[in-house]
């Protein structure tokens, strides 16, 4: 009887598993257009830098997630482009036993925070190979930007009704 409720109990709760299965590169992009008169000046670099996140199921209880950042540099001594360094940082997800806002939210916050070290040193090491100084990107709360997304979402869904 007492395995009869424990049959049962498992059967209304599916049980919780997260794995990640791959971390990937799936694009990756370099430009210094302005060498190598960018070399023969004093270098102030200004960095501008965007973050996206996106995800999408790609089969049963696999879902893959993108982290993509682009920082373009210019030098502030006469505003010129030193570079330009993109990378999609992508990884592999399976979860199951998860749904709706908590789905979501391990898809928009969690994974993007075990991807973007790999694409922080991807992007470390790009530049690196540029001839530049390294570009040691901080740390992001990918929470935060959760949060901020899903706040501009209630919004819209507002203003269209």
């Amino acid at each position: 009887m007492a395995e009869d409720n424990n049959q049962q109990g498992s059967q209304e709760k599916p049980q919780l598993q997260f794995s990640l299965q791959r971390i990937y590169v799936k694009d990756i992009s370099f430009e210094s257009p302005n060498a190598p008169s960018v070399f023969q000046q004093p270098f102030k670099p200004k960095v501008g830098l965007d973050l996206d996140t996106t995800s999408q199921s790609v089969g049963e209880d696999l879902y893959e997630v993108v982290v993509k950042v682009t920082a373009q540099v210019s030098n502030n001594e006469d505003g010129a482009t030193a570079f330009l360094v993109e990378v999609e940082q992508a990884g592999l997800f399976r979860i199951s036993g998860l749904a709706g806002d908590q789905l979501d939210h391990t898809l928009g916050a969690f994974c993007p925070n075990v991807l973007f070290p790999y694409a922080r040193e991807c992007i470390d090491s790009l530049v690196s190979r540029g001839s530049f100084p390294p570009l040691m990107l901080a740390p992001v709360n990918f929470e935060a930007m959760y949060a901020q997304k899903q706040q501009r979402t209630a919004q819209a869904s507002e203003t269209t009704q």
